[in-house]
C-alpha cells in the first residue's frame, strides 16, 4: 500500500493505514501464514484501488467522515468484491461519528425533514421546534411515549398549521395521488429516521441489520428508477426536489441518510422486516 503510494505521488505514513482501516476506509490485509513468523498481510487490489482513490480525494475532502463516504459508496454500488460488509459497518460509523458530529447528523436529518414538510403558513416558532425537537430525541437515544408525543405535535404544527387546518377538519396530504405524504406516512419516517439514528449512537447497527438496508435501498432505488417520471410530472413547490432526478454528486452524498432511513425501517416497519429479515 506505502508503496502503490509512493509510486503514484503520495507521500504518506504507515500509521495513515492503520488509522483508517480502523476507521472503515480500508479493509484489513489478508493474513498470509498463521502464527508467530507469519508473513505481513496483504490488501486485496481493489482496496489497493481504493487507497489511491481516498488518497486523490483526500485534498479536497480532507475530514475522516467525509472520506468515510467513498467505501460506503462503493459497497452499495459495486459491492462485497471491492468493499466487505464489515468494513462498510465501519466506514458508516466514521461518518456517523460521535459527539459533536453525530449531533450535526442529527441536525442535518432535522432540517431535511422541515423542507419536505414544511407548509408556507406554519410559523417560525414552529419549524424551530421541529428542528430542535426532532434533533433532541434522536440524539438522546430512546423515545418515550411523551418524547412520541411531543414530536408529533411538533410535525403537525408544521405539516398541518392549525391557523390553516384546525378550523376546516380537513387533513394534508401532499404529492402525486399515487404517493401521498400524509401526516401519518411523516410520523413513520419519522419515527424511522430516529429509530436507526439511536441505533447508530448506541452502537447497535450488526453486519446483518447493515446488509438488510443494503437489499432494501437497492429495491427502492430501482423501484423509483421506474416510478419516477410519474411522480415528478404532477408535482410542484417545495416537494418537486423529492421527485427530481438527482445527478451522481448529489447521490453520494446522500448515502449515509439514505441509509438511516433503511436501517430505521428494518427497525419499525414490519413490512420492510417480513421482506428483507433474511437478504444479506
Amino acid at each position: 500500500m506505502i508503496e502503490d503510494a509512493y509510486a503514484a505521488g503520495f507521500d504518506i505514513q504507515k500509521r495513515t493505514v492503520t488509522d483508517w482501516t480502523a476507521r472503515g476506509l480500508l479493509d484489513r490485509p489478508h493474513r498470509r501464514g498463521a502464527g508467530r513468523g507469519s508473513r505481513p498481510g496483504l490488501h486485496s487490489e481493489n482496496q489497493r484501488k481504493l487507497f489511491l482513490l481516498l488518497l486523490t480525494k483526500r485534498e479536497e475532502m480532507p475530514k475522516l467522515p467525509a472520506l468515510a463516504l467513498i467505501p460506503l459508496t462503493i459497497w452499495l454500488w459495486r459491492g462485497g468484491e471491492w468493499v466487505p460488509r464489515r468494513q462498510a459497518l465501519k466506514a458508516l460509523m466514521t461518518w456517523f461519528g460521535d459527539g459533536a458530529r453525530s449531533k450535526e447528523v442529527c441536525q442535518d436529518a432535522a432540517r431535511g425533514l422541515l423542507e419536505q414538510l414544511d407548509h408556507p403558513m406554519a410559523s417560525e416558532t414552529a419549524r424551530t421546534r421541529l428542528v430542535r425537537t426532532f434533533a433532541q430525541i434522536s440524539y438522546q437515544g430512546g423515545m418515550s411515549g411523551t418524547d412520541r408525543a411531543e414530536l408529533e405535535t411538533a410535525v403537525r404544527a408544521v405539516f398541518e398549521p392549525p391557523s390553516v387546518f384546525r378550523t376546516t377538519g380537513m387533513v394534508r396530504a401532499v404529492g402525486p395521488h399515487t404517493l401521498p405524504l400524509t401526516m401519518e406516512a411523516v410520523l413513520a419516517k419519522v419515527s424511522a429516521v430516529a429509530a436507526a439514528i439511536q441505533a447508530l449512537r448506541g452502537k447497535h447497527v450488526t453486519e446483518e441489520l447493515l446488509g438488510q438496508a443494503k437489499a432494501l435501498y437497492q429495491q427502492s432505488k430501482q423501484e423509483y428508477a421506474e416510478l419516477r417520471p410519474a411522480l415528478a410530472a404532477p408535482t410542484d413547490g417545495p416537494l418537486s426536489r423529492l421527485f427530481s432526478d438527482r445527478t451522481v454528486g448529489e447521490e453520494f452524498n446522500d448515502v449515509g441518510n439514505d441509509l438511516i432511513f433503511g436501517i430505521g425501517l428494518m427497525l419499525t416497519s414490519p413490512r420492510a422486516q417480513a421482506e428483507f429479515a433474511g437478504a444479506l
